[in-house]
C-alpha cells in the first residue's frame, strides 16, 4: 500500500477520490439495454439473457418447488446462521418502527404525519463470483416489518438455469413473494418498467457491478425510485499505536476481495504502525481465495499517517467512507465525533464482517462518499410518510388572515380566495 505521511490538507482531495469514474462505455450499452427491457419486455430480456449470460430461462419465475428443493441443499449449518443472523437484523429495525405523529399547531388546526409501507419493492441480490444470500435478509426483512404488500427479488442464474440454493433459502425464509432468475441492467430494467412476467416495483434496493448501478442511476428518479448511489464496495481503518495490526490488516482485506474497483484506506496516528499493516496485509493477502481481486483493490488503495487525531476526524469525514472501523485506545473519542460514514465499527472485537452479516444493522450502505448526504438502507427506506390535516370552522376563522395575505403577497389569488371564501360563508 502507498503510505503517506501527514499530507497537507490541499492534498486530501486526491486522496478522497474514488477510483471508479462512470464509464462512458458501461453507460451507452446499458442504456441500449434499457431501452431494449422497455421496449420489448420478456423477449427482450430472453435475448439479453442469451447474449449476455449465455442462457436464456425458459421460465424466468422461480417455482415454489425449485425453492424447496434448492432450499433443501442448504446445510445445516448455514440454515441456523441465517436463523440467527436474520434475528438479530429483525430485532435491530423492528425498534426502527416510526410512530404516528399528531399535533394541534392552533387552536381547531390538526396535523398529522402518518408512516405508510411502499407497496411494491424489488430487491436486486447480486450473484455472480459471490452470491449474497445475506443481502436477502438485509432487504428482505425490512420490507416485511415496514408491511410492503409486494417484494420481488431478481437474482443472475448459472447456465444451468440454477440460482444459489443459499439465496433461495433466505428469500424463503424472509417472505419474499416472487423470484426471477434475471440479472445484471436487464433486471433493474425489468422491474422499473414492468414486463409479461415480472411487474413493475415503486422503489429498487441492492447492489451490484458497474452495469447494475448505472441502470438504478439512471432509472432513479425517472421511471423508479432507488434505495442510495452506490458504487464498489470501501472500507477505512482507523488505528494508533494500541492497534493489532493483524486485525487491521484482516479488515483491510475483508473489503479489497469484493473486487478490483473496491477501495480500502488506512488511517494511522502512527507511522511505524502504518508500516506494521501494510505488512500485515502483504503475508494475509497470499492466503486469500481471491488474493488476485484483493491485491487489485489495494494498488488503488492508500495508508495515510495523520499524527493529530483531529486531522484523522477531519479525513474521515472528507473520505466519508462506507464502513468506518475504528479500531484504537479510545475508539469513542474518534467514533462520536465522525459525522459522515455509511456504519462505524468500534473497537478492535468489532469486525466490518459483523455488520455484513449477523450484528443487526444493515449493509446495504451508501458509497463513494455518498455517505455525507445519505443514510444505509433501514425501515424508513422501505416506507413514506405522508400528511394528513383538518381545521374546524373556528380554526380557519383564526387561520385565514395569515393564508390570504401569504397568497395576496405571491400573487396568488385563487390562492387567497380558498380561505377567504370559506370564512365569507
Amino acid at each position: 500500500m502507498d503510505i503517506r505521511i501527514n499530507p497537507p490538507r490541499k492534498e486530501w482531495p486526491e486522496l478522497c477520490r474514488r477510483p471508479a469514474d462512470v464509464n462512458p462505455i458501461v453507460r451507452e450499452r446499458v442504456e441500449a439495454i434499457v431501452a431494449r427491457v422497455r421496449e420489448g419486455g420478456d423477449e427482450a430480456l430472453r435475448a439479453l439473457s442469451s447474449e449476455i449470460d449465455g442462457f436464456a430461462p425458459e421460465r424466468f419465475e422461480v417455482s415454489a418447488e425449485e425453492i424447496r428443493k434448492a432450499s433443501e441443499q442448504v446445510p445445516e449449518q448455514v440454515r441456523r446462521a441465517i436463523d440467527d443472523a436474520a434475528a438479530n437484523i429483525r430485532a435491530f429495525h423492528e425498534a426502527q418502527m416510526p410512530r404516528r405523529i399528531e399535533v394541534e399547531t392552533a387552536p381547531g388546526v390538526r396535523c398529522i404525519q402518518k408512516p405508510v409501507p411502499i407497496r411494491a419493492v424489488g430487491l436486486y441480490i447480486p450473484g455472480g463470483t459471490a452470491p449474497l444470500f445475506s443481502t436477502v435478509l438485509m432487504l428482505a426483512i425490512p420490507a416485511q416489518i415496514a408491511g410492503c404488500s409486494e417484494v420481488v427479488l431478481c437474482t443472475p442464474c448459472g447456465r444451468d438455469g440454477q440460482i444459489a440454493p443459499a439465496v433461495l433459502y433466505a428469500a424463503s425464509f424472509c417472505g419474499v413473494d416472487r423470484i426471477f432468475r434475471i440479472g445484471g441492467a436487464q433486471a433493474i430494467a425489468a422491474m422499473a418498467f414492468g414486463t409479461e412476467s415480472v411487474p413493475k416495483v415503486d422503489k429498487i434496493f441492492g447492489p451490484g457491478n458497474q452495469y447494475v448501478t448505472t441502470a438504478k442511476q439512471l432509472l432513479g428518479g425517472s421511471a423508479v425510485a432507488i434505495d442510495m448511489p452506490a458504487g464498489p464496495s470501501e472500507v477505512m481503518v482507523v488505528v494508533d499505536d494500541s492497534s493489532d495490526p493483524a486485525f487491521a490488516a484482516a479488515d483491510l482485506l475483508s473489503q479489497a476481495e469484493h473486487g478490483r474497483d473496491s477501495q480500502v484506506m488506512l488511517v494511522s496516528t502512527s507511522a511505524v504502525k502504518a508500516e506494521a499493516v501494510a505488512g500485515e496485509v502483504v503475508r494475509q493477502v497470499e492466503a486469500l481465495g481471491r488474493a488476485d481481486l484483493a491485491k487489485g483493490a489495494l494498488s488503488r488503495s492508500h495508508a495515510i499517517v495523520l499524527e493529530d487525531v483531529d486531522d484523522v476526524i477531519a479525513f474521515a469525514d472528507a473520505y466519508a467512507p462506507e464502513h468506518l472501523i475504528v479500531s484504537t485506545g479510545d475508539p469513542w473519542a474518534i467514533a462520536d465525533r465522525v459525522t459522515a460514514a455509511g456504519s462505524v465499527f468500534v473497537g478492535a472485537c468489532t469486525p466490518e464482517s459483523a455488520g455484513d452479516y449477523a450484528s443487526g444493522t444493515n449493509h446495504t450502505l451508501p458509497t463513494s462518499g455518498w455517505a455525507r448526504s445519505h443514510s444505509g438502507v433501514n425501515l424508513d427506506s422501505f416506507m413514506r410518510k405522508m400528511t394528513l390535516q383538518e381545521i374546524s370552522r373556528d380554526g380557519l376563522r383564526r387561520l385565514a388572515p395569515t393564508i390570504v395575505a401569504m397568497a395576496e403577497a405571491e400573487g396568488l389569488q385563487a390562492h387567497a380566495a380558498a380561505a377567504s371564501i370559506r370564512t365569507e360563508e
